[in-house]
C-alpha cells in the first residue's frame, strides 16, 4: 500500500512566505497550481530571506519552468542581494545563455567581496559570448580591479569602454580614477579628473585622496580650494583625506585649518574623522591637542583609542601607552597589535611577547599582523626556540599564511641560525613576491653564501620579478660576507646601468665594507667623495673596521677625523680605533683617544650574547654576574684560559673593556 505525502495549501504557503491570514495562503496556493511569469515575480518581490528563495526555485524546477531566462535572473540578482554567492553562481551556470543582467548583477557581487577576481572573469566570460557590458558593468569590473589593484587589466578595460561609447559616463570615469588613484597613477588619474564633465562629489573625493595617498599636500589643498570655489560642500571623506595628507607631511597649519574649518561651517562630523583629528595632532607633535580632541569625544571607540596608544607610543611614552591601552574598555586584535608593536619598535621584545600571551588568554585572535610582530621579536632575540612554538601556533590553529607572514617566517629561522629551515619554507610558498626573494637573499648573505645568494638572484630574474634597492642591499652584502670583489662590482655597476635604481647610502655602505674586506682600502676611499650623499657613520665606521684588519692606521685616523666632523661619538669607533693603537703598541695615542672618549662622556656600550640551551634563551655581557650559574660559568672560562695558556696559544695581554 503506498502512501502519499500531502500537504495542505495553507502549510506550503505558510513554509514559503510564514504565517499569513489562510484566505491569502490559498490565494497564493492557486497561484502556484499554474504559475505564470507574473506570479513567479510576484512571489519572488514577497520573499525576503535565502530560503524563501530557494523554496521559489524548487517550485520553478517541480513545475519544469527552468526555461523562464528572466524569472530565473531575477532570481540571481536576489541570492546576490541576499550574500550567497555560491548558489548565485550554481543558477547562473545552469542557464544555457545567461545575458547581461545576470552578468552584471553577479559582477557586482563579486567586486563587494574582498579577493573579487570572479568579477573579472565573469567580465572576460561575457565578453567572449558576444555580450557587450553597459555603463552597469564597467564601475564594478573597475571596482574589482581598484581592490587587487590591478592596472593593466583596468588599463585594456579602460580603453575596451571608451571604444564601446561608455567611457564618458560620469560613473565609469569615476570607477577607473578610483581605480588610477589605488595603483598610485595620480597624473593618469589627474587627466581623467579632467576629463569629466559632470564632477560629482565622488570625483574630488578620489582626486583628493590620490593626492593624499602620495603626500601631495599643495595639490591637495588647491583643488579642495577649488572645490569650494564651485561651491561643492564636502563630507566626512574629504576632510578625512585633507587630515591623511597633514599627518604624513606634519603640515600642522593645514590639519588645524580643517580643524578650524569643521567648526566655523558646523559640520557635523562622526568618529572618523575625530580620530583623524587625534592622529594628525599626534603625528605633528601636538599629543596635547590630540588628548584634548580625543577627552571631549562623547562615543569613543576601539578606534579613537588605539589611536592615542599609537600617539604615545610614536613619542616614546611607552608607559603612558600602556597605561592608555590598559584602559580601553574593548580591545580587538588591532588594538593588541598597535601595543605589541609599539614595544617591537623599542627593543621591548620580552615585553612585547608576553602581550602576546595576555592578547591569546583574552579571548582576542591573533591575525597575520600580529604573528609578524612575534616573528620579528623572536628574530631580534635570536630565540629559535620561541620562533618554532610561534610556528607551531600558526599550524595547529590552521591559520591562513600570506605571503607577508612566510616572509617573517623565512627571516625568523635565517636569523636565528635555521638557514634550511628557512630554505624549505621558501622553495614551498604557493606564491612568492618581490620581500620573499629579497629576504632569502638577506638570508644567504647573513650566512656567508654570497654564490648562492647570486644564484638566488638569477633565479628572481627568470622568474620575471623587478629587483629593488633593498634587493641589491642582500646582494651587495652577500658579496661582500663571500669576498667576492669582483662580483659586488659588478652588480654595484649595473644596479644603475640596467635597471635604473641609484645607490643610496645603504649600498655605499656595502660597497665600501667589500673593498675594505678585500683589501682594497686606498679604492674604498676614492669611492666615498663620489657618494651622492654625505657619508655617514655607517661608512666609516665599515671601513674603520677594513684599517684595523689591515693595519692602516693612517686612514683610519683620517676617518676618525671625519666622525669628529660629523659631531658622531659612537662609543665602538672610539673603542676600535683604541684597540689598534694598543695592537701597534702606540700607547700614547691610546691615551689620546681615551682622553677623547672621558671628555665627551662617551662610555664603550656592554655587547649582550645569547645561547639557547634546552630551549631557553641566556643572556651575557662582559662582567655579567647575574647569572644563576655564573660562579661555575667563570670557573669554566679559567680552566680554558689556562689550557690555551698552557698550549701555547697567544693570549693578548692588553684590555681596554674598562675604557
Amino acid at each position: 500500500m503506498s502512501s502519499t505525502l500531502k500537504l495542505k495549501p495553507a502549510s506550503v504557503c505558510s513554509r514559503l512566505f510564514g504565517v499569513g491570514s489562510v484566505q491569502t495562503q490559498t490565494q497564493i496556493w492557486h497561484k502556484l497550481k499554474s504559475p505564470t511569469h507574473q506570479t513567479l515575480h510576484h512571489l519572488l518581490d514577497q520573499c525576503f530571506s535565502l530560503r524563501q528563495l530557494k523554496l521559489v526555485h524548487a517550485q520553478i524546477i517541480l513545475h519544469g519552468l527552468a526555461a523562464q531566462v528572466v524569472t530565473l535572473g531575477k532570481l540571481v540578482s536576489l541570492c546576490v542581494q541576499e550574500g550567497d554567492l555560491r548558489y548565485a553562481h550554481f543558477l547562473f551556470d545552469q542557464i544555457p545563455q545567461p545575458n547581461k543582467f545576470m552578468h552584471n548583477h553577479l559582477i557586482k557581487g563579486y567586486s563587494n567581496i574582498e579577493d573579487p577576481i570572479n568579477s573579472l572573469l565573469l567580465y572576460r566570460q561575457m565578453v567572449r559570448a558576444g555580450l557587450m557590458p553597459n555603463q552597469f558593468t564597467f564601475p564594478f569590473v573597475f571596482k574589482a580591479c581598484a581592490a587587487k589593484p590591478l592596472y593593466w587589466e583596468a588599463v585594456i578595460i579602460h580603453a575596451q569602454a571608451i571604444k564601446l561609447g561608455m567611457g564618458y559616463h560620469a560613473c565609469v570615469q569615476n570607477s577607473i580614477l578610483t581605480v588610477y588613484v589605488a595603483c598610485r597613477l595620480i597624473p593618469s588619474a589627474r587627466q581623467v579628473f579632467d576629463d569629466i564633465s559632470e564632477r560629482t562629489l565622488v570625483s574630488w573625493n578620489s582626486m583628493i585622496a590620490g593626492y593624499s595617498k602620495i603626500g601631495h599636500c599643495r595639490d591637495a589643498v588647491l583643488l579642495f580650494e577649488e572645490m569650494r570655489r564651485l561651491e561643492v560642500e564636502p563630507d566626512v571623506f574629504t576632510f578625512v583625506s585633507l587630515l591623511a595628507v597633514s599627518s604624513k607631511n606634519g603640515n600642522l597649519d593645514l590639519g588645524r585649518s580643517v580643524h578650524l574649518y569643521i567648526i566655523i561651517a558646523g559640520v557635523e562630523i562622526d568618529s572618523i574623522v575625530t580620530n583623524a583629528l587625534i592622529d594628525m595632532y599626534a603625528k605633528c607633535g601636538h599629543l596635547q591637542c590630540a588628548k584634548r580632541v580625543f577627552d571631549r569625544m562623547l562615543d569613543k571607540n576601539v578606534v579613537s583609542w588605539t589611536c592615542m596608544v599609537n600617539a604615545y607610543a610614536n613619542h616614546g611614552l611607552i608607559d603612558t601607552s600602556v597605561q592608555i591601552f590598559n584602559q580601553m574598555p574593548v580591545k580587538n586584535v588591532v588594538s593588541w597589535n598597535s601595543i605589541i608593536w609599539c614595544h617591537v619598535q623599542e627593543g621591548l621584545y620580552m615585553e612585547a611577547m608576553e602581550l602576546f600571551y595576555r592578547m591569546c588568554t583574552s579571548g582576542v585572535m591573533p591575525d597575520d599582523g600580529t604573528l609578524v610582530n612575534i616573528l620579528s621579536c623572536c628574530s631580534h632575540m635570536g630565540d629559535l626556540a620561541l620562533g618554532r612554538q610561534a610556528h607551531n601556533y600558526i599550524c595547529d590553529n590552521n591559520i591562513t599564511v600570506s605571503v607577508t607572514l612566510f616572509n617573517s617566517l623565512i627571516d625568523m629561522y635565517a636569523k636565528c641560525g635555521a638557514l634550511q629551515t628557512a630554505m624549505d619554507i621558501f622553495f614551498g610558498m604557493p606564491e612568492k613576491n618581490v620581500v620573499s626573494w629579497n629576504v632569502i637573499i638577506g638570508a644567504l648573505a647573513l650566512h656567508g653564501l654570497g654564490e648562492e645568494a647570486i644564484e638566488m638572484f638569477r633565479r628572481m630574474q627568470a622568474g620575471g620579478l623587478c629587483p629593488d634597492e633593498i634587493t641589491f642591499t642582500g646582494l651587495l652584502s652577500a658579496c661582500s660576507h663571500s669576498g667576492l670583489v669582483d662580483m659586488g662590482r659588478y652588480y654595484f655597476d649595473i644596479m644603475s646601468s640596467t635597471f635604473g635604481i641609484s645607490p643610496n647610502l645603504a649600498h655605499y655602505a656595502c660597497m665600501v665594507d667589500l673593498l675594505g674586506r678585500g683589501g682594497f682600502i686606498e679604492e674604498a676611499m676614492t669611492l666615498i667623495p663620489k657618494m651622492p650623499v654625505k657619508p655617514d657613520v655607517v661608512v666609516w665606521g665599515a671601513l674603520l673596521g677594513a684599517c684595523r684588519t689591515y693595519g692602516n692606521l693612517e686612514i683610519a685616523k683620517q676617518i676618525m677625523k671625519q666622525l669628529l666632523e660629523l659631531g658622531r661619538y659612537d662609543s665602538g669607533l672610539y673603542v676600535l680605533l683604541s684597540n689598534m693603537y694598543s695592537e701597534s703598541q702606540r700607547w700614547d695615542d691610546m691615551k689620546k683617544i681615551r682622553k677623547i672618549m672621558d671628555d665627551g662622556g662617551i662610555q664603550k656600550c656592554k655587547a649582550i650574547s645569547c645561547i639557547e640551551i634546552g630551549g631557553c634563551c641566556h643572556q651575557f655581557m662582559v662582567d655579567d654576574k647575574r647569572h644563576g650559574t655564573s660562579t661555575t660559568i667563570y670557573s669554566m672560562l679559567d680552566q680554558l684560559m689556562d689550557h690555551l695558556k698552557y698550549v701555547g696559544f697567544p693570549c693578548k695581554s692588553f684590555d681596554v673593556d674598562d675604557i
